[in-house]
Parts: structure tokens; C-alpha cells; sequence
């Protein structure tokens, strides 16, 4: 599909378009994103999630029995559910594309964006009136009903440093006003789109109401840099320190001066200026699995030869829902293969396909790598046996 071609996703606007326009620059509302939605999720099926180990979920009541807009979190259990009055509060299950299929499905319309950046699909369900609080988020959302219907109202871009309420384990704005012809009533299969930054404020109307957040991560300044630094530091040999061979007499021994100064910047900016390792880094940390244990790495290493006879009868393999991968080419022929913050180089061809939506059958056998690759990667986890996922 063309970047130019117009997305019912997007309200008939063309990727290319929506990114020129909107990504990151400015809210969108799309009526009918998703033509004649039938909701994938059942709310008895989302608290079921909430219930189970392991499983991030929390638990918003605007007049708690502790106190406003009190926070709990998971797992949880039928008499917490039990005790919840019939409004004003909100239950909130992360990354529910990892457990249910069906959820999962609605990230493939989302290819045009790269899909290192997603993060994952959060679900909130709320009966009448419930909401978290006008806030911002630091990160891009689409915002797709799913049930019921939600009202939005969007203030406008905030600073940083917005003051937030005090003493509650949220980040509830201070102050909030709704910008003109900035509210509206979402139907299920309408979406809204927003940037980092963005003010904005959901609540539940009349029925009950269910919305799917698709968000997508970046890195914040700080922890690139310390992540960075942290991946060079275990690369770079003990030898490697500063210098300051040629230099002239200091005037007075106990001055850093400005020269001194140049000598360790020159060092520091010499060391990070090297794209080849920060593609290597970078690679990484935009594959690290959001939730680790949900990787269930094989109790024995994978016989190659095993992998290869299963594969020639038929059977494929399959990636873990909370894995990540991605790739990046070295050459004309190989690339390195990310894989939930590993890196590995093979054949160019092999590393697009592990990290697509292609089968994972025997047609890779045409790399002569791929046995062992693949093997290494069941063995971590990313990989498994359709079988073996329903075992876990």
C-alpha cells in the first residue's frame, strides 16, 4: 500500500499526510475509523484479566473508600469487583494485545507506523461517569471506542511542569479547560488521536464503556542518554582514558582549566559519535519486551536437527505475543536481527522476515543459519511451538 494512499483509518487522510500533519503536531478525531466495530473484548473478559498474576492492571474510583480518586492495583479478585458501586470509576488491564488474539488484530491496520515503536494496547472498561482525571500523557495514542460511548475534551497543549494534584497516585492537572470545539462523543469504532503532550480528559456516559489506547513509546532524553552510555561503557576497553600528552604548564596546579576541560569533552563526544554502536544500542532497547516474564525460555537448548525435521513436516513456529523484534541492515546482503533486546547478524532476507508477520515455517530452511537462529531464539522465549503457547 502506497504512503499516499487515503486510510479509513485516518479518516481518509493518506499516511503520509497524517504524518506531515499530525503525528506528534496535533490531535485528530475519526469518526468511523473502524467501519461496523464489533468489540473483541467482553467486560467480563477484561475483569478476568485484571484477576490474573502477572497481568498490569489498576483500579481508578473517583470517591474511593480510602479517599478521592484512589488507586489500586492488581491482581484482583470477584468481591473487590463486587463491592464497586454502579459509577464513577474506571478499570484500567495493560497490554491486553499480549493475551487475546483478537485484541492483537487491531494493530494491523497501524503499519504505517514503525512497529518498534509501539508499546501495547491498553483496555479500559467504566460505567457511567467513570474517568481518570484530566491529565497528559507523555507518549502518542489512539484512542478507539470499543463499547458504549466516551465523552473527550482536550485542553490544549501543557507545559512540563504543570501543576498536578497532590497526595493521590495520579497525575490529575491541577487545572483543565477545554479548548473551543475540542469535545466530543465517541461511538464505538470512532477513534481519536493524540500527541505527547496533549491535555485531555475522558468520561464515561451513559452505558457501559469500554476504550482501546494503542500507544507508542520513545525513549525520554535521560534515559537515552544513561542507557547509552551504560551499552558503550561494556563495549569500550580499560585503555581507553583521557589524555593530555603535549599539554603546557598549568599556572596554577590546582585549577581545572579550559583546556583540561576541551580534552575530556573531546573524549566523551568522540566516544558517543558512533552511529554503528548506536544502531546497535538502539536496536535494543527499542526491543526489550515490555513485561520479560512472559518470555518462557526452553528448560533445554533446542536440537537444530529436531527443529529442522518438525519443520519439514509441516509445523511453524510462532512468535511470543509480548515479544519485539526488528532489524537493521549491515550490508547489501546481512543485517542484525533484534529480537526482545538482543542483537544477532544474518542474512538480510532472514532478519525481514523473522521480524514481520510471515509464517515461520520451512521455507526459512533456505538459510542455512536459520536452524540454530531460530533454535536460540525458542530458547529464549521469542519463539515458540503453537502448542507451547497454550501450555503456558
Amino acid at each position: 500500500m502506497s504512503p499516499e494512499t487515503p486510510l479509513t483509518l485516518l479518516g481518509g487522510l493518506s499516511a503520509a499526510d497524517f504524518l506531515r500533519d499530525h503525528w506528534q503536531r496535533k490531535p485528530l478525531l475519526i469518526r468511523g475509523a473502524f467501519p461496523d466495530f464489533e468489540c473483541p473484548l467482553a467486560p467480563e473478559e477484561l475483569a478476568g484479566l485484571a484477576c490474573e498474576e502477572n497481568i498490569e492492571a489498576r483500579l481508578v474510583e473517583e470517591r474511593g473508600p480510602e479517599g478521592p480518586w484512589q488507586v489500586s492495583h492488581g491482581p484482583f479478585d470477584e468481591a473487590t469487583f463486587a463491592r464497586l458501586p454502579e459509577r464513577d470509576w474506571t478499570l484500567l488491564v495493560q497490554a491486553v494485545d499480549h493475551y487475546v488474539p483478537e485484541v492483537a488484530a487491531l494493530l494491523e491496520p497501524f503499519t504505517f507506523l514503525p512497529r518498534w515503536r509501539l508499546d501495547d494496547i491498553m483496555v479500559s472498561y467504566a460505567p457511567p461517569g467513570g474517568s481518570v482525571g484530566p491529565h497528559v500523557d507523555q507518549y502518542d495514542v489512539f484512542l478507539l471506542q470499543g463499547r458504549g460511548s466516551r465523552r473527550w475534551q482536550l485542553g490544549g497543549k501543557v507545559a512540563d511542569d504543570a501543576p498536578i494534584l497532590a497526595g493521590i497516585d495520579l497525575r490529575i492537572l491541577e487545572t483543565f479547560e477545554v479548548e473551543a470545539d475540542q469535545d466530543w462523543v465517541l461511538e464505538p469504532g470512532d477513534m481519536l488521536y493524540l500527541p505527547p503532550g496533549w491535555a485531555h480528559h475522558g468520561v464515561s456516559q451513559s452505558t457501559d464503556c469500554m476504550t482501546f489506547s494503542v500507544g507508542f513509546r520513545a525513549p525520554s532524553a535521560d534515559e537515552a542518554v544513561t542507557s547509552f552510555a551504560d551499552y558503550l561503557g561494556e563495549q569500550l576497553p580499560a585503555s581507553k582514558r583521557y589524555g593530555d600528552a603535549g599539554m603546557a604548564p598549568p599556572a596554577d596546579p590546582a585549577e581545572l582549566d579550559d583546556a583540561a576541560l576541551a580534552r575530556m569533552r573531546a573524549l566523551i563526544l568522540e566516544t558517543l559519535d558512533d552511529p554503528a554502536q548506536m544502531a546497535q544500542w538502539f536496536g535494543r532497547v527499542m526491543t526489550q519486551p515490555k513485561y520479560a516474564d512472559q518470555l518462557v525460555p526452553t528448560e533445554t537448548p533446542t536440537d537444530p536437527d529436531d527443529l529442522v525435521a518438525a519443520l519439514q513436516e509441516g509445523e511453524a513456529l510462532v512468535r511470543s505475543p509480548g515479544s519485539r523484534f526488528a532489524w537493521r541492515a549491515l550490508d547489501e546482503t546481512r543485517a542484525t536481527l533484534f529480537a526482545d533486546g538482543d542483537g544477532v547478524a544474518c542474512a538480510l532476507p532472514l532478519a525481514r522476515t523473522l521480524a514481520s508477520d510471515a509464517p515461520l515455517d520451512a521455507a526459512l530452511l533456505a538459510f542455512e543459519e536459520a536452524p540454530a537462529l531460530l533454535g536460540a531464539l525458542r530458547d529464549a522465549g521469542s519463539l515458540a511451538w503453537p502448542d507451547e503457547f497454550e501450555e503456558q
